[in-house]
């Protein structure tokens, strides 16, 4: 119960330097503004850098699930084209 009075009066305090202070409510605006920004470079790595495995991982996933969708469209273009389907048989 003790450790709510000491974070109480920590937030209290920062609170009276905040209200008084321009300079100091300009520091705690700084300061969660870097850490936002520390956050979503973080963020950005884990998900988007390209010298991450996992990313790496992800885009040769997407690249092959890509691959297998446009053989399959040219496989059934080419039947199409040629007047027979998949299955060897004849459209006309």
């Amino acid at each position: 119960m003790i450790y709510y009075y000491y974070t109480f009066a920590a937030f209290c305090i920062l609170l009276y330097f905040v209200v008084t202070d321009e300079s100091f409510a300009f520091f705690i605006n700084f300061l969660l503004k870097r850490f936002k920004f520390n956050y979503e470079k973080t963020k950005w790595w884990l998900f988007n850098d390209p010298s991450n495995p996992l990313v790496k991982y992800m885009m040769w996933r997407k690249a092959l699930k890509m691959a297998k969708e446009l053989e399959k469209e040219f496989r059934e273009k080419k039947f199409q084209d040629n007047g027979i389907d998949g299955k060897g048989k004849d459209l006309l």
